[in-house]
């Protein structure tokens, strides 16, 4: 395993564990807890596609995998936006993990591309 391939596992399953910690700390509302689940399933979904790829048998597969990452990137930013300009969470408190998604979202869209071509 290269060392940027390791790095990206580590941080993909820290991402979901500050999801889980973030998700544990949303106040008990209904709203609050239905756009959490969402965030919870799509957040620490990133790091377990990543995994797959990561055994991937063939470029195709891994291509679909960090696909499938990245649309899961893309689903976690929209609930994050929704936690926020709903007022359920301060936007103080989401810019790290925002900001989180956004790298990670430019780093998948830079494997998939650099897969594709290769």
């Amino acid at each position: 395993m290269q060392k940027d391939e390791s790095n990206l596992r580590d941080r993909t399953k820290t991402f979901a564990v500050r999801i889980v910690r973030m998700f544990s700390a949303l106040p008990k509302t209904t709203e609050a807890q239905v756009l959490g689940k969402q965030l919870l399933r799509s957040g620490t979904s990133v790091g377990a596609n990543y995994r797959e790829a990561f055994r991937a048998r063939s470029k195709a597969e891994f291509v679909a995998k960090c696909g499938d990452s990245l649309r899961e990137l893309e689903e976690s930013a929209y609930w994050l936006e929704l936690l926020e300009e709903a007022g359920i969470v301060s936007a103080e408190k989401l810019a790290p993990l925002r900001q989180e998604c956004k790298e990670l979202t430019a780093i998948f869209v830079t494997i998939v591309k650099r897969a594709k071509n290769e």
